[in-house]
């Protein structure tokens, strides 16, 4: 019995100005930019992270591919290739379905980025994971995260108490 599962998805994967790829431990840095901002995690993990915290969430994101065979990716700009924070699957132990999550830093929203990493996963998804139904699971209070959910075709589906606060599961089509 082997502690890892076998990558059940690419390891990379491109959408038009986006290369989506398996994180590597020097990404913590640049993404310490979304962990450590206050206004970027209120409706994530609620409190800005210290360096130390950052790199043990992204050691977590790979822990994920681990157990999981799947996770989140480290989202680049195709140009410059800066870190623009991250976009996958992500189905944590409490979560109530697999779920396309996305977190950028806060330089790089505002221009579509989420959405089209979304789109992209979903579609890496349907291909390589056939049947697996799809949610965004967002802070009901999260209004751009659900401009995001809607803009890559997620619609609400309902509403649900989550860790003691309203959350919305967006479902993305099949």
């Amino acid at each position: 019995m082997t502690a890892f599962a076998a990558p059940r998805i690419p390891l990379a994967l491109e959408s038009s100005r986006l290369l989506l790829r398996v994180p590597a431990e020097s990404d913590w840095r640049a993404l310490h930019a979304y962990y450590g901002d206050a206004d970027s995690v209120r409706y994530t993990v609620g409190a800005p992270l210290t360096e130390a915290q950052t790199w043990r969430a992204l050691a977590g994101v790979v822990g994920h591919w681990g157990w999981r065979g799947y996770g989140p990716y480290t989202v680049l700009d195709k140009d410059n290739g800066g870190v623009l924070g991250i976009a996958g699957l992500w189905f944590p132990n409490d979560w109530p379905e697999p779920e396309i999550k996305w977190a950028l830093v806060p330089a790089a929203r505002g221009r579509g980025y989420a959405s089209e990493a979304a789109r992209a996963v979903r579609a890496m998804a349907r291909e390589h994971l056939p049947g697996m139904r799809l949610i965004s699971l967002i802070s009901h209070e999260n209004k751009a995260s659900v401009r995001v959910a809607e803009a890559a075709g997620a619609r609400l589906e309902r509403d649900i108490e989550f860790r003691g606060s309203l959350a919305s599961i967006y479902r993305h089509p099949d």
